[in-house]
């Protein structure tokens, strides 16, 4: 009979001061230092004749296509298996550096920096990863106060955590593979310092299990309508608040999952960018916006306010960019017993997620966006009429978007 093995490491990749950070347009100046560390995190579930499947999470705003390859192709060295077991996932901090992915959006203009993705990737090469035999069980736990659909205070939002929990045979807590839905985005603009936001918090406060974390279906969530503040005592209560949840859900019966090697397939879905406005007409909407915003209070209205003239000049800058006619996205699903992550590389609504959850046929499903690329938003109908934030610099259309949902269900449930 297999038994489950277990490797699981979390490095330290903090950079250097000195770099850009990312996730703020309006943010120009350089990191002065580090808040708290950032980690590549590294979770590989496999047996002795099954490479299984190695998540690799990294505190980042976004794993471009080429950090994705570099990272996939460093953590199969150093686990000894294909680079196409590799599941690359991003956070999506708003504290973390521009120069691991470079650009990933008109928006906010980046470029890659050697002297920061190249010890990055070699870190994750000189990983150790020692096998050990484990156990696998499953919770899910409601998460309040965490989260809350930015555009209005009750509207979607899945506030459940998903909790992949992996005890030694000894009955030891040595990993949890997490995903939850909300952007880190504690720290706001004005933040100069490296920083994983509220997930490494939660990381911090599950110690000394190494965990893993995955977003969710994040594109409207955030803590613009749970958080009191925006500094590291706010990190660590937002974080805390999730973690004595996991801790909770730990200390009471999970779903035991099989012994075998999590089972991945991948594929890919080829969709049209949209049509973006000329700049012209973009630049009206730029005017309305304008008229909207009044101070700078970081009061929920104006933060709507204010995002949505980012965003109306955001499309200005698409509108002048030389946007390709198509993006093919790669799309994943992995499996292990009951559970199902379906991983795809955007910020999906938490309409989104809970389509494809109600549409899928596995008893336990999980929507996990940022993952082995980073295309954008993909919004509801409701922002697109309301001309919100995303949609004006969203790639895809709604007829796209639909058509991105209904080709994923199917790929899950192929």
């Amino acid at each position: 009979m297999s038994k489950l093995l277990l490797a699981a490491t979390s490095l330290d990749v903090t950079p250097p001061p000195g770099h850009r950070l990312d996730g703020y347009a309006a943010r120009t100046a350089t990191a002065t230092g580090a808040a708290d560390p950032l980690r590549a995190t590294l979770i590989w579930l496999s047996t002795a004749d099954d490479p299984g499947v190695l998540w690799l999470s990294l505190d980042a705003i976004a794993v471009g296509r080429g950090l994705v390859a570099e990272l996939s192709a460093a953590a199969a060295s150093a686990a000894g298996i294909p680079a196409r077991r590799v599941v690359v996932s991003a956070s999506h901090t708003h504290s973390g550096p521009s120069g691991w992915t470079g650009e990933i959006h008109p928006v906010i203009p980046a470029e890659r920096e050697p002297a920061l993705y190249e010890p990055l990737v070699a870190a994750v090469a000189n990983a150790s990863l020692p096998r050990r035999p484990v156990t696998a069980s499953w919770r899910s736990v409601e998460v309040i106060g965490v989260g809350a659909n930015r555009h209005r205070k009750n509207g979607p939002h899945d506030n459940t955590a998903g909790v992949l929990a992996l005890h030694s045979l000894e009955g030891s807590l040595e990993a949890l593979l997490l995903d939850f839905a909300c952007h880190p985005t504690t720290y706001g603009p004005e933040n100069l310092r490296w920083s994983a936001d509220w997930p490494g918090a939660a990381r911090a406060a599950l110690a000394p299990a190494v965990v893993g974390y995955l977003q969710g279906a994040a594109g409207d969530v955030s803590p613009r309508f749970t958080r009191r503040g925006r500094g590291a005592e706010e990190v660590a209560r937002l974080g805390g608040l999730l973690a004595a949840r996991v801790r909770e859900a730990l200390a009471g019966p999970g779903l035991e999952l099989p012994q075998s090697a999590p089972a991945i397939r991948r594929t890919t879905i080829d969709l049209p960018v949209r049509r973006v406005p000329p700049a012209e007409e973009a630049a009206v909407t730029v005017a309305a916006a304008e008229s909207a915003v009044r101070g700078g209070a970081d009061h929920p209205s104006m933060r709507i306010a204010q995002t949505r003239l980012d965003g109306a000049r955001g499309q200005v800058l698409m509108a002048t960019a030389s946007l390709p006619e198509s993006l093919e996205l790669p799309i994943s699903v992995v499996t292990l017993g009951e559970v199902c992550w379906v991983n795809l590389p955007v910020e999906l609504f938490a309409l989104h997620g809970a389509c494809l959850q109600a549409d899928s046929t596995h008893p336990i499903t999980r929507v996990v966006g940022y993952t082995d690329g980073y295309y954008g938003y993909i919004v509801d109908p409701s922002a697109a009429e309301s001309g919100a934030y995303e949609a004006l610099i969203t790639f895809f259309d709604q007829p796209t978007t639909n058509y991105l949902l209904t080709e994923t269900a199917a790929f899950i449930n192929a």
